[in-house]
């Protein structure tokens, strides 16, 4: 990172906002999510000031937004931080493209393009997340066997680990890319005098 930038991303103002959105996303992260194909996978809304901060500032921030976002959420995780250090890579996944695509070309067309490009690598990050990080775990630390993970999900004909990760695990993904877009879309615009404001 060259000095300048480094002075605008610690520039005082920056900070400021990058502290309340990051206040926004952990307090947004004790808001038990929404169960989508079960009680494994529920749909929450703490990425929303991640992606704020993302394209109000730029991709350097809305990583630090997130890594910060997981590292508060950390003390209340059930997963030994895990399932933090999983969603920190996949909202990686997702943050990164939207907002080096967006970086570039500041319009609302690219901010969507972005926004579709990142939701196809968190499909497949999830997917690749899921398979090497997460299910390993459950199944290490609470003694889980692959049917028991299973078991977990409501979608019929899910009777292995590769459907799992198929038919539920990427399209639940592709829900919450697509859910986190559109709200953001929607919020982005009225929320852009806070989200620009260099005081």
């Amino acid at each position: 990172m060259s000095t300048v930038k480094r002075q605008q991303v610690f520039s005082v103002g920056n900070m400021a906002r990058m502290g309340i959105l990051t206040a926004a996303a952990a307090l947004l992260d004790l808001i038990p999510g929404i169960p989508i194909f079960g009680n494994i996978y529920k749909l929450d809304f703490s990425m929303l000031p991640v992606l704020l901060g993302t394209f109000s500032m730029g991709p350097v921030e809305g990583v630090i937004i997130l890594g910060l976002k997981c590292l508060i959420g950390w003390a209340h995780s059930t997963t030994m931080g895990i399932g933090k250090l999983a969603e920190f890579l996949m909202g990686l996944m997702m943050i990164l493209p939207a907002g080096l695509i967006y970086k570039n070309h500041k319009t609302r067309k690219t901010a969507i393009i972005g926004m579709a490009v990142g939701t196809l690598c968190m499909i497949v990050g999830s997917i690749i997340v899921n398979k090497f990080i997460l299910f390993p775990f459950y199944m290490a630390a609470f003694h889980m066997d692959m049917e028991k993970i299973l078991g977990m999900v409501t979608v019929a004909g899910v009777d292995s680990e590769i459907k799992m990760l198929l038919l539920v695990t990427g399209p639940f993904n592709l829900i919450k890319g697509v859910v986190l877009s559109v709200i953001t879309a929607i919020i982005y615009k009225p929320l852009s005098p806070f989200l620009h404001s260099k005081r």
